[in-house]
């Protein structure tokens, strides 16, 4: 049975998403950008969807016109790579899937301490975690891409973490239905 957390309904015909009542459509949903449940309520008023592409497109505008703090949070409510919540099991089942797909949960005592280092930098640089769609990467990418993104400019970075974002939503919208 799915929690409450991070559910995990049967997977939906794409085509299902233009008949379902307002909670049910959230409901279905609301995991798919990290514990942000508004972005799917406010996409809910782009309906008809002509496909899950569509969708994707209504969730990014839904962000991108939801304003600084609303974004803030959303990238706040991702987790660290390979961080302590991690290795604690307190992420969302999709973060879990995600970071073990990569191996991202069984690294060297090293490597963990590289991950805890720079991921502390960065939180303390931009204020919200380092975010990128594990799926296009293989733990060496990922560690450069930290790595050198530390070195952008604030403003640069927010843009770089929402498009991360957006691609996490578009993997997960493509788990979900199928696609």
């Amino acid at each position: 049975m799915a929690d409450d957390k991070d559910p995990t309904p049967a997977r939906p015909a794409p085509d299902t998403l233009n008949t379902l009542a307002h909670a049910d459509f959230v409901h279905l949903l609301r995991a798919v950008w990290e514990d942000s449940p508004w972005v799917a309520e406010a996409a809910f008023e782009a309906r008809p969807f002509a496909d899950i592409v569509a969708l994707h497109n209504a969730m990014v505008r839904a962000v991108r016109n939801a304003g600084h703090a609303a974004q803030l949070a959303l990238l706040r409510a991702h987790p660290d790579l390979a961080g302590k919540l991690a290795r604690g099991g307190g992420l969302t089942a999709h973060s879990t899937a995600e970071q073990a797909g990569l191996g991202l949960d069984r690294l060297s005592d090293g490597e963990f301490d590289w991950f805890d280092r720079h991921n502390a930098a960065y939180r303390d640089r931009f204020g919200f975690p380092f975010i990128i769609a594990v799926k296009e990467h293989t733990r060496d990418s990922i560690k450069a891409a930290l790595a050198t993104r530390l070195d952008n400019d604030p403003a640069v970075e927010m843009k770089t973490a929402l498009g991360e974002v957006a691609k996490i939503a578009k993997f997960r919208l493509e788990g979900l239905f199928g696609t």
